[in-house]
C-alpha cells in the first residue's frame, strides 16, 4: 500500500478562460513539468457558458495524456466572468438595505443610496431602504425592508450597517431573511473590515450586481467537472493572483474582478521566477501589461467602470490590442489596430488559410459587431478571412518556426499584398504599418510604467501569451530594451493558474493596533486558509500597519500542495532564492550570506562597504524571502538576533537600553509560520512585551532591527 501511494502521481490542472481561447495544462506537481495541454475556443455564447470550453479542454487532456483521474490532486481555473458582466452591464439590480440608529439616519442615507449612480451609465442599478437599529429589529421589519425592495425590482440584497465591521449581527440577520425569499445577498462586513461605509456599501453593491451571473456559471462548472469523475478540489484565481475555493466565487465574486490577468502574472513568478521586469502578456483579444518588482507583482485597489472599490489585485494594464485583432482603415492608411479581434468577428486568420484559396481573394469591410465601425477583411470564393497582427507578423517573418504564432508565410503575404494594392503600397509597407500601429499603445504604456515606478534601461520585458512573438520583440526594440520569450509562453497564464497557492488577505480598520488585537487577526485569517483547504505548516502570514490610516492589513500564503517538502517548480531551493536575494540586493552571491531559516523562510545578510570621505562604513542589507521567492522584508541596514526565545528576548532588550532612547527603532520577528511587524509599537517597554508574548510560543525566531 505504501509502495502505491508513492508511486501515485499528483497533478494539478490549470485552465484559463480567455476572451478568445480557454486553455488547459496538466502539471506534475512534483517536476513541475507538462504533461498535456489543450487549446480550445473560449464558448461566450454556449448554453452554458464558458463551462463548456472547460469541459472540452480538461477532456481534450485526459484524453491525450492518459491521466487517472484519481491522480489530479487540484483543479484551478481563472474566469472573466465578473469582470465582463460588469464591463457589459449584465448585472442584477441591488436593493440595498442600510442600518443605523435613527439620529444619524441621514448621514447613513446619505453614506449608501447609491440610486444617483443609475444615472451614470456604469451599469449598478440600485434601490435604497433605511432600517432604525436603536432598538432591536424585527423578522417583520425585515421582511417587509426586503419585499419593498423586491417590488421595486431588487434581484439581489445588499445589507449594510455603520460599524456593521465591529458587530455584523444585524448584517447576518438581514441575509438570513433574505435567503427565506430565495433572495441572494451580500453584507458589506464580509467584503472588506475597512470602517468607510460608502466604499464598503459601493464594492458589496458591484459584488452583489453580479451574484446571480456568477453562482450560475459556479454550478455549471463544479457539475460538469464531477460529471468526468473527478472529485479534486475544485479552486478559482483570485485578481491578487491567490486561488480560493468556489464558495468564495459563489459569494464574492468581485475577488475574482482581474483574475485572467492575473493568472499570467502567476505565471511569470511562480513558474518563471522572474525577478524583475515587464511582462506582457498577448492573447488573441487583448494584451495584460503587469510590473514584477523584486519577485512581487503591483497591488493596487481595483477600479470597476469608474467604481472605486476596497478590493485589492495586481496592477494589471489591459489594452484592447493582441494577435488577433482586425485592422481599420481611415483615408487608405492604417487607422487603427483593435479592439476588435477576428474572434469576436467570428473569422479565420488569413495567414492560416491555404494560399490557393486566397489568392481568389479580395479586399472587402466588416462590422464584427452591429454597431461597430468597418474592419478589413479578405472575401474569397466560399469564405471570409481576418487580416490580423498575426498575419503582419508572419508576413514580415517575424515569427519563428516553431512558435505558437507561426503560419504559412506565403498565405500571409498574399493576404498582405491584397492589402497592399488596395492601398497602393507593397505587403511590406502596409505589414510594418500594422506593426507599427497595434504596437503604438503597449510601448506608449510601458514607457509610463517605466517613469512611474522610475524603472531603468536594464529592465527586461517578458513575453507571455500566444502572441507574445507578434508584438512584444517589436515593442522591446523600439524601446531598447532587452527580451525574453517565457518559456510555454502560449499557456504560461494555464500554468499560473495550476502553480498559484492558496491566498486572502483581511483589511481591518484598527487605532490601537495591539500585539493582541494583530494576533487575533492573524489567528483569523490562519483559519481562514485552513478551511480552504492550506496545509497548515505551509501558511506565511504578514502584516502591515499602515499607520496614516490607522489601517492593518494582514495577508497569507498557504500552499495546497498534499506534499509540501517536494521540491515542485514554484517552491524556490536555497541556490534559487540566493539568485535572487542577489538580483535583490543588487550584490555579488560572494558577499551575501544565508543568516537564517526555517521551513518557510530564508534570511540573507548582503555585506555592503559603504566609502565615506575619509573612511569606510560596513552595511548589513537583510532580506527575507519565503520559500517561493517572494520578497518579504528588505531592511537596507538592519542588525539581527538569532537563537532561543530566551537569549534573543536578553540580547533584544539590552539593545534597546543601550540606544538611550523611548523612541523605539523598526523592530520585525520572524519565527517558523509568520513574520511580524511591530513597527506600529513606538515604545520600547511594548515591543519587549509584545516579543515576549510572541516567543512563548517559539522555540526559536530571529530578531530584526532596522538601523
Amino acid at each position: 500500500m505504501d509502495l502505491k501511494m508513492s508511486l501515485k502521481r499528483r497533478i494539478r490542472v490549470g485552465i484559463d478562460v480567455g476572451g478568445t481561447f480557454t486553455k488547459a495544462v496538466a502539471l506534475d506537481a512534483k517536476t513541475g513539468s507538462i504533461l498535456s495541454k489543450s487549446t480550445v475556443p473560449t464558448t461566450h455564447s454556449a448554453e452554458k457558458g464558458v463551462s463548456k470550453g472547460i469541459v472540452q479542454a480538461l477532456s481534450n487532456i485526459l484524453e491525450e495524456s492518459k491521466i487517472n483521474v484519481n491522480d489530479i490532486e487540484l483543479i484551478s481555473h481563472s474566469t472573466t466572468q465578473a469582470i465582463n458582466a460588469l464591463l457589459e452591464s449584465d448585472t442584477s439590480k441591488v436593493g440595498i438595505l442600510a442600518m443605523g440608529v435613527g439620529p444619524s439616519k441621514k448621514d447613513v442615507v446619505k453614506r449608501t443610496n447609491l440610486q444617483d449612480m443609475s444615472n451614470t451609465h456604469h451599469g449598478i442599478h440600485s434601490f435604497h431602504e433605511f432600517l432604525d437599529t436603536s432598538h432591536l429589529i424585527t423578522e417583520k421589519e425585515v421582511e417587509e425592508a426586503i419585499l419593498r425592495l423586491k417590488s421595486q425590482g431588487a434581484q439581489v440584497i445588499v445589507a449594510t450597517e455603520a460599524f456593521g465591521v465591529d458587530d455584523p449581527s444585524n448584517e447576518l440577520f438581514v441575509m438570513n431573511r433574505s435567503r427565506k425569499f430565495d433572495i441572494p445577498s451580500t453584507a458589506s462586513h464580509e467584503i472588506s473590515g475597512v470602517y468607510g461605509l460608502e466604499i464598503r456599501t459601493l464594492t458589496a453593491a458591484v459584488n452583489a450586481s453580479v451574484l446571480p451571473k456568477t453562482f450560475q456559471v459556479a454550478n455549471y462548472v463544479e457539475d460538469a467537472i464531477r460529471k468526468i469523475g473527478i472529485t479534486a478540489p475544485l479552486m478559482i484565481m483570485k485578481g491578487d493572483g491567490g486561488v480560493t475555493n468556489m464558495d468564495t466565487f459563489r459569494t464574492k465574486p468581485i475577488l475574482t474582478v482581474l483574475s485572467g490577468p492575473a493568472a499570467s502574472v502567476a505565471g511569470a513568478l511562480l513558474y518563471l521566477k522572474v525577478t524583475n521586469g515587464i511582462f506582457v502578456e498577448v492573447g488573441g483579444t487583448s494584451t495584460n501589461i503587469c510590473i514584477i518588482k523584486n519577485g512581487k507583482p503591483e497591488i493596487r485597489y481595483v477600479t470597476v467602470n469608474e467604481h472605486p472599490t476596497c478590493i485589492r489585485s495586481m496592477d494589471v494594464r489591459i489594452l484592447g490590442v493582441a494577435g488577433g485583432s482586425m485592422v481599420k482603415l481611415s483615408q487608405n492608411r492604417v487607422s487603427k489596430v483593435g479592439p476588435r479581434s477576428a474572434h469576436i468577428a467570428g473569422l479565420k486568420y488569413s495567414c492560416f488559410a491555404e494560399p490557393e484559396i486566397l489568392k481568389t481573394g479580395k479586399i472587402v469591410f466588416v462590422k464584427p459587431k452591429e454597431n461597430d465601425e468597418e474592419y478589413v477583411a479578405i472575401q474569397c470564393e466560399n469564405e471570409m478571412f481576418a487580416i490580423t497582427n498575426t498575419c503582419a507578423a508572419n508576413a514580415l517573418q517575424l515569427i519563428e518556426k516553431d512558435d505558437y504564432s507561426y503560419a504559412n508565410p506565403e498565405s500571409a503575404k498574399i493576404a498582405l499584398k491584397l492589402l497592399g494594392d488596395y492601398m497602393k503600397v507593397s505587403y511590406h509597407e502596409v505589414a510594418m504599418s500594422i506593426i507599427q500601429t497595434a504596437s503604438f499603445e503597449i510601448t506608449k504604456t510601458i514607457t509610463n510604467i517605466m517613469k512611474e515606478f522610475k524603472l531603468s534601461s536594464s529592465t527586461k520585458i517578458i513575453g507571455g501569451g500566444g502572441g507574445a512573438s507578434v508584438l512584444v520583440p517589436f515593442v522591446a526594440k523600439q524601446l531598447g530594451l532587452s527580451y525574453e520569450k517565457a518559456e510555454h509562453a502560449d499557456v504560461i497564464s494555464s500554468i499560473g493558474v495550476a502553480s498559484s497557492m492558496l491566498q486572502e488577505e483581511i483589511e481591518q480598520t484598527m487605532d490601537d493596533a495591539s500585539p493582541e488585537k494583530i494576533a487575533l487577526v492573524q489567528k483569523k485569517i490562519h483559519t481562514m486558509l485552513v478551511d480552504k483547504g492550506a496545509i497548515p505548516e505551509s501558511i506565511v502570514i504578514d502584516s502591515e500597519y499602515v499607520s496614516e490610516k490607522s489601517l492593518l492589513r494582514v495577508t497569507a500564503v498557504g500552499n495546497v500542495e498534499l506534499d509540501s517538502a517536494d521540491n515542485s517548480k514554484n517552491i524556490f531551493t536555497l541556490d534559487d532564492a540566493k539568485k535572487r536575494a542577489s538580483e535583490i540586493i543588487n550584490l555579488s552571491e560572494n558577499l551575501i550570506d544565508l543568516s537564517y531559516e526555517t521551513d518557510h523562510y530564508f534570511v540573507f545578510t548582503g555585506h555592503i562597504e559603504v566609502k565615506k570621505l575619509f573612511s569606510k562604513k560596513n552595511q548589513h542589507h537583510i532580506l527575507i524571502l519565503d520559500r517561493y521567492g517572494k520578497l518579504k522584508l528588505s531592511l537596507k541596514n538592519a542588525k539581527i538576533f538569532l537563537g532561543g526565545k530566551i537569549s534573543v528576548l536578553e540580547e533584544l532588550d539590552d539593545f534597546l537600553e543601550s540606544r538611550h532612547s523611548e523612541i523605539a527603532p523598526k523592530i520585525f520577528l520572524l519565527n517558523d509560520l509568520k513574520l511580524v511587524d511591530y513597527s506600529s509599537l513606538t515604545s520600547s517597554s511594548k515591543i519587549i512585551d509584545a516579543v515576549r508574548e510572541e516567543l512563548e510560543v517559539s522555540e526559536k525566531a530571529a530578531v530584526l532591527i532596522e538601523l
